[in-house]
């Protein structure tokens, strides 16, 4: 490995969501993906600790740009118990996202990686997500394939 893939994979590490990614820019980033309204410290905190106590059944990553402190990447992962398969789980991968002017180092790809790890180690038996049809070959490079269509009725 060069000594700049090394210096990039230092400042480019995965880890989890942190109470005080909030001022890095977290929810200005899910913003690029959705509608993502801004929160008060206060709901933010709440949510956080909401999610928190799920423990390793709901998590959130985040890559971080050591060089401006800016939460630059993000996606989470929740893990689904299920009856079928003799009581097996399902990991859903949601909400990944990689701001823009970060496009194109391999940042998605590290943050898939870990949610779809952390499913296997959770003994997940498969990870799923939706996608938009943009994304798709990301995804599929990813290691995902395209199986059946995705439904969805919204109440708000």
């Amino acid at each position: 490995m060069e000594a700049a893939d090394l210096s990039q994979e230092n400042v480019h590490k995965v880890r989890k969501l942190e109470i005080t990614d909030k001022s890095k820019g977290f929810i200005e980033l899910l913003q690029q993906l959705t509608v993502c309204d801004s929160l008060s410290d206060t709901e933010f905190r709440d949510r956080f600790q909401e999610l928190l106590a799920y423990g390793d059944d709901h998590v959130v990553c985040v890559i971080e740009d050591d060089r401006s402190a800016k939460i630059i990447a993000t996606g989470s992962i929740f893990i689904e118990k299920k009856f079928i398969r003799n009581c097996s789980k399902v990991g859903h991968i949601e909400d990944v996202v990689v701001d823009p002017s970060f496009r194109g180092l391999q940042l998605g790809k590290k943050i898939v990686g870990f949610l779809t790890k952390h499913a296997q180690s959770m003994g997940c038996y498969k990870v799923i997500l939706d996608c938009k049809e943009e994304n798709k070959t990301f995804y599929e490079k990813c290691g995902f394939r395209q199986k059946e269509i995705q439904m969805v009725k919204y109440f708000i």
